[in-house]
């Protein structure tokens, strides 16, 4: 029983509008140059907050600009300006609004969505992604790249892991759905990626086309019921990857060969016949970005960039050459690879998701509030609370089976700390480091002191070995796992454990299958980011201040019995 939506049934039309409105919509695509209505088709990426950098993508007139904001806010607001003052067409705004460490500098920093998740409860979920919401729309955005809905069964999945709900598709679906929801109530289009579904392939698709590898019927048990789920309950864009499908591609084509394993990103069968046509979907889609390599892979660029248009995306996202790319755009419309067609209807429904969160209705005054209140309604007293409360919910007791919790600071006084930050692909994410941790021990009268490879700790010296590790899950990193060379300054010292030796902790701010790597720490938490709110929450609770509440969302143990152990 698959729970589906077929096309024969009415689905939802998330992006319905008002006469007035549909009114704008065609009397704006009707007024266009055929350049301006390829310009609409594109969504730019920024980082820097400056007009130097604007300026060339607004000659092309795009339909949105992606925000990767810097530190000022000041700055921010004053590039977010110059961008709606100098459109004709009102722009739309986006962002990889996903929390942990990537959440923005001047707003509140949240969980990340495994950490949301491991709350195990829709309550907070909903707060949350209010908070995210009412922040979001202060600093401009109209539109967020998330809710994540792909299934993290693949635990050495580098790029799935932390951005998602975890491996349970209920919890998934449940999750997801309050979120997304919650972004809608608030004003904020809500997109759900990746389709057609990451988390079985432990590969990237930011660096090869990754591959769905589920029959049709185990796929539309899983990732269509959530799909379709979300459809009929109104969300309005969804993200189409550069993940391959090949057992739907064959159960069309038979004799398709490589095609099967084309990215759905160029796919007019996973596109239109699956996504439009099987679930019913009538909301926007948008391409993932167009610089990954399971993308650039596939095809060459001047035939990828119109092919992705003409094969059922409505928004081609991000370009590492604008101008370049516009060209291919114009390009393809004039040799027949872009048809009219599509054209006309891609830019209706890129206006009809403008109108719908009615950017059309807002003077350019009125897209941003004045500095001052930006700066008073972002990081409020009660948002930090609920961060706060959040951060603490979501810390999760692995194992302990040496009984080493709650921590004393006279039992385990001389603390010594082996720490990996790990780093963060996103520009403009929040600065990465375990001040908050150390400073939380310190505090209570423990003596903490950074690992010294050519000192190694002893029973003498040492009454706790803390490891701190922290990667979240990130673009092109491939694999994460323990690296115990780095951790303990070269090959021959890796080889050096201590858990036997002297009583040891591992938590991780970041991936939740470390374990895999040291089967042998016999205390473990995973607190899933590391913002300074979690990092001290989970100090709370390592010294017994708190309970530990958080629910796995995965199998921490990689389905492995040795890792109990």
């Amino acid at each position: 029983m698959t729970d589906i939506a077929p096309a024969s049934l009415d689905t939802v039309d998330p992006l319905a509008i008002d006469a007035k409105a549909q009114a704008w919509v065609e009397r704006t695509r009707d007024a266009m140059s055929t350049e301006e209505k390829i310009g609409q088709l594109f969504v730019f990426s920024t980082s820097q907050d400056s007009r130097e950098e604007l300026a060339p993508l607004l000659a092309l007139k795009p339909g949105g600009i992606n925000r990767f904001p810097r530190r000022d806010l000041a700055a921010f607001r004053e590039a977010t300006m110059f961008t709606v003052e100098s459109a004709s067409v009102p722009p739309i705004f986006t962002g990889d609004i996903e929390g942990g460490t990537i959440s923005y500098p001047f707003a509140t920093a949240v969980p990340n969505i495994m950490g949301l998740a491991a709350c195990d409860d829709l309550a907070t979920t909903e707060a949350v992604a209010r908070l995210v919401a009412r922040e979001s729309r202060v600093l401009g955005y109209d539109w967020s790249f998330g809710p994540v809905v792909d299934i993290n069964e693949a635990f050495r999945s580098a790029i799935v892991g932390t951005r998602s709900f975890g491996s349970d598709p209920q919890r998934v679906l449940a999750q997801a759905g309050a979120y997304a929801r919650v972004l809608q109530e608030e004003g904020v289009a809500a997109c759900l990626k990746h389709w057609p579904g990451d988390g079985f392939d432990e590969r990237d698709q930011h660096l090869v086309t990754s591959v769905n590898p589920l029959s049709v019927e185990e796929w539309h048990a899983l990732y269509g019921r959530i799909y379709g789920t979300l459809i009929r309950a109104g969300v309005m864009t969804v993200m189409s990857a550069h993940i391959a499908f090949p057992a739907y591609i064959r159960s069309r084509l038979p004799d398709a060969g490589r095609e099967a394993f084309q990215p759905a990103t160029v796919s007019r069968l996973l596109n239109q016949d699956l996504l439009r046509g099987e679930l019913g979907f009538k909301g926007l889609i948008i391409s993932d970005a167009t610089g990954m390599g399971g993308l650039t892979g596939w095809m060459e660029r001047a035939e990828t960039v119109p092919t992705v248009i003409e094969n059922g995306c409505d928004i081609f996202l991000f370009s590492r050459a604008p101008e370049r790319d516009y060209g291919f755009m114009l390009d393809g419309l004039r040799k027949g690879l872009l048809s009219e067609a599509r054209l006309e209807e891609a830019v209706a429904r890129i206006l009809t998701l403008k109108a719908k969160l009615g950017l059309h209705l807002r003077e350019p005054s009125e897209r941003l509030m004045p500095l001052a209140e930006m700066q008073a309604a972002l990081q409020a007293p009660a948002d930090l609370e609920t961060a706060r409360a959040a951060s603490g919910q979501s810390v999760t007791l692995v194992k302990d089976v040496q009984d080493l919790l709650p921590l004393d600071p006279v039992k385990h006084r001389r603390v010594v700390v082996i720490e990996e930050e790990g780093f963060s692909f996103w520009d403009g994410s929040l600065d990465r480091g375990y001040g908050p941790v150390f400073a939380e021990l310190e505090q209570r009268g423990f003596e903490v002191r950074r690992f010294d490879p050519e000192m190694m700790p002893s029973r003498e010296d040492t009454d706790l070995v803390l490891y701190l590790v922290g990667q979240e899950a990130t673009p092109s990193a491939s694999r994460i796992f323990l690296d115990f060379a780095k951790l303990h300054g070269n090959n021959r010292k890796a080889m050096t454990q201590y858990s036997r030796e002297i009583p040891t902790l591992m938590v991780s701010f970041g991936q939740p299958y470390y374990l895999f790597d040291a089967p042998h720490m016999q205390t473990c938490v995973n607190a899933y980011s590391a913002i300074e709110p979690v990092q001290r929450e989970t100090v709370r609770r390592l010294t017994g201040e708190a309970p530990f509440t958080g629910v796995s969302p995965v199998d921490p143990f990689c389905g492995l019995e040795q890792l109990k152990w």
